[in-house]
């Protein structure tokens, strides 16, 4: 009869081992010292024994038995050797070495030489137990030894499969240059989400390989079709569709991994059961396919198509939303936003080859501007730029040098068309050429420092410019910048007061008749502190306004900021004026609520993270749930009309409950009615505190 567990499926990378393992050891190991204790008794006793036992009809002396019981005492000790190991092995060494003075007071006692023969067996069975326990080592040996050529192969298998699966899709994205690392994203992307919501490495892994050969189906689509230009029609579209169970049929052959054909069957389907290739609805859609669905349509959209170029991350957020219990499921859904909204220097998106080149190793500048680089964002951690510049052949003006744009937009590239400015909210703050000159266009105030390198003549000069080129270095804090470029002879060091401390500041690279070359930009670790760059311009401050019980605070960035935290209790109010920034003009742009609690104090430990348009972000913990209703009232007029009276302002109070392990806070504002349960162990001490997104939080009240 066969072993029904030997039919279990395993998860990916586990392999059933045969042990000889005890299972339960400590049961055993007692089991056996109790025993051993008792035929130990025995032995002792029998010897002075006077009892005469019928067995079998024939008397026999107890005195006789104690070979027997000390035999049986040795067994034990052998026994738990054996499977024991070395607790097994020391322990009956212990015992063994023990006997030896009592064997010897029985002697010397009785003036018996049944003592002796007793003495001998002890020592035969240490030796027994020595041999047993320099076998077990030379066993294990082999065993680690055998685990670890498993395993290496195991690795090596891995591996190749991984390098085989992504070769394969290498070759089918590249059919369509528009779609090249289309695969590994949506698998990077894939493999986050599941890190998020808590699974093991071993199902992070195969939710990676799933969305990492989720369309290898399109190997069997028409290239026409796949590279076309522009809308399919109705006979393309179901061609294209095709390639979910095509994807499917071509990954059942690897029966070791089914979730690979799950992932390639039903990436396309949708929440509300409108997706193909079946249709499903809701839950019965595979969770792992959920996952790469929205992995999938996030980089669809964040990536260049042939007829746009990838779309914002603020805009794909905002359809990741508009997806979410539609084409989506809401909770991988809200997953992403939250991966969105970490991804504070959009790294979650298509990279060019080259990125601060726009994917050239050069740049070729004629007329000012006619060539720009893409942005490269510039934070509280320096940036570092190298490049090299030589003028346009045939040209001696000394003015032909490359030139840096700092500037700020939605996709971190420079743009000059009225239409583009608006989509991308456009911002340009200043001009600055190598030689220190500046442009200001958006800026409060500039101030330039050059400090002269002693003893560098012209000629000297113009070598090092010719071969070490540039160095520039850029960092950010809050509404200040501080750009340092370095030319050999001079570095000129640029201070510039931005007009807020919001907006993103971003340094392209152009130039007039010159040639760019091997540029490179590296990031250097360790954020700088508030009082690194001379401030030259009063701090814009919008929370100059009554201070309640605890400071008021100024959210210029996603979470950037957050308010004392205050201890939950029953009955517990919070009541403050909140303000949207003049920048701010998304629906997220308004306060959060995060409740969490403090681990030895210093380290958090969020629950909840409750967004008063109605959005909330729950810890994936096993051990807290939330339980979130929003409603909608009669007095919400749309989210225009929100977004206008956030700027306005208005006051807000959120009330609390705690009753045991449940903590319920309710608040209704501009016709938002939200009402959020956490769980959580009724011994901890938890916190509430306030944060958002280019928000001014002022005259926080507590109340009981």
């Amino acid at each position: 009869m066969s072993d029904n567990t030997d039919n279990k499926e395993l998860p990916y990378g586990k392999k059933r081992v045969l042990s000889t393992q005890i299972e339960h050891p400590r049961i055993l190991f007692f089991l056996l010292l109790a025993l051993y204790f008792v035929a130990l008794f025995y032995t002792t006793s029998s010897v002075r024994s006077d009892k005469v036992l019928t067995i079998m009809g024939s008397e026999m002396h107890l005195s006789a038995f104690p070979g027997v019981f000390s035999t049986l005492a040795n067994m034990c000790l052998i026994v738990m050797a054996v499977y024991l190991k070395k607790p097994g092995f020391i322990t009956g060494l212990s015992l063994l070495i023990l006997q030896f003075p009592i064997l010897i007071i029985n002697f010397i006692q009785l003036k018996s030489t049944l003592s002796l023969s007793g003495t001998c067996n002890d020592i035969l069975t240490i030796i027994v137990i020595v041999i047993v326990y320099q076998r077990n080592k030379k066993i294990e040996a082999y065993r680690d030894i055998e685990v670890d050529y498993l395993k290496a192969r195991q690795k090596g298998a891995e591996r190749l499969f991984e390098q085989t699966a992504t070769a394969l899709v290498n070759a089918i994205d590249a059919k369509d240059e528009y779609s090249r690392g289309h695969s590994l994203r949506v698998a990077e992307y894939s493999r986050k989400i599941a890190e998020v919501l808590g699974k093991s490495e071993d199902e992070c892994r195969e939710i990676y390989y799933a969305g990492l050969l989720h369309d290898v189906g399109k190997i069997g689509v028409a290239d026409s079709i796949l590279t076309k230009n522009g809308k399919l029609d109705a006979e393309e579209y179901e061609a294209i569709k095709q390639h979910t169970e095509k994807g499917k049929q071509i990954l059942l052959g690897i029966s070791e991994y089914p979730y690979l054909s799950i992932g390639a069957n039903s990436h396309h389907e949708r929440y509300d059961g409108k997706g193909y290739p079946e249709k499903l609805k809701g839950d019965d859609i595979p969770e792992i396919a959920r996952i790469i669905s929205v992995a999938d349509a996030y980089d669809a959209m964040s990536s260049n198509r042939s007829y746009r170029d990838g779309l914002p991350q603020q805009l794909v957020r905002e359809e990741i939303v508009k997806g979410s219990g539609t084409q989506f499921d809401p909770k991988i859904a809200r997953v992403m936003q939250h991966l969105i909204d970490r991804d504070t220097e959009y790294q979650m998106k298509e990279r060019e080859e080259v990125k601060e080149l726009s994917g050239r190793n050069e740049i070729n500048c004629g007329e000012y501007r006619d060539e720009i680089s893409e942005g490269i964002l510039i934070t509280r951690n320096f940036t570092k730029i190298k490049l090299k510049s030589l003028p346009e052949e045939g040209s001696n003006n000394k003015k032909y040098l490359p030139s840096l744009i700092l500037f700020d937009s939605l996709d971190g590239r420079v743009h000059d068309e009225e239409r583009t400015i608006r989509s991308m909210n456009y911002y340009e703050y200043a001009e600055v050429r190598c030689d220190g000159e500046v442009v200001s266009k958006g800026v409060r105030k500039v101030v330039t420092n050059i400090i002269n390198h002693a003893s560098v003549t012209t000629s000297i000069l113009k070598k090092i410019v010719d071969e070490d080129g540039y160095k520039i270095d850029a960092v950010r804090y809050q509404d200040h910048a501080l750009v340092s470029i370095d030319d050999g002879m001079n570095t000129i060091q640029i201070t510039v007061a931005l007009p807020d401390s919001t907006r993103y500041l971003y340094i392209a690279l152009t130039g007039e008749r010159c040639h760019i070359k091997e540029v490179s930009v590296s990031k250097v670790e360790g954020a700088i502190g508030e009082d690194y760059i001379p401030r030259i311009a009063p701090k814009i401050s919008y929370i100059n306004e009554p201070v309640g019980d605890i400071p008021n605070v100024q959210v210029d960035g996603f979470r950037s900021a957050v308010s004392k935290g205050i201890p939950i209790s029953d009955g517990l109010k919070i009541s403050f004026h909140t303000k949207s920034l003049p920048t701010a003009r998304l629906i997220w742009h308004c306060p959060y609520i995060m409740i969490y609690h403090l681990i030895d104090g210093n380290e958090m430990e969020e629950y909840a993270l409750v967004r008063l348009d109605g959005e909330n972000w729950e810890s994936y913990e096993d051990d807290i749930k939330n339980d979130l209703f929003v409603n909608r009232q009669m007095s919400f007029v749309g989210w225009d009309e929100w977004k206008e009276m956030n700027k306005q302002g208005y006051n807000c109070v959120i009330n609390f409950e705690r009753k045991d392990n449940k903590i319920t806070l309710l608040t209704e504002n501009l016709g938002i009615l939200i009402k959020n349960t956490t769980y959580v162990d009724d011994k901890k001490k938890v916190y509430v505190a306030l944060t958002g997104d280019q928000v001014a939080l002022t005259d926080i009240r507590i109340s009981q």
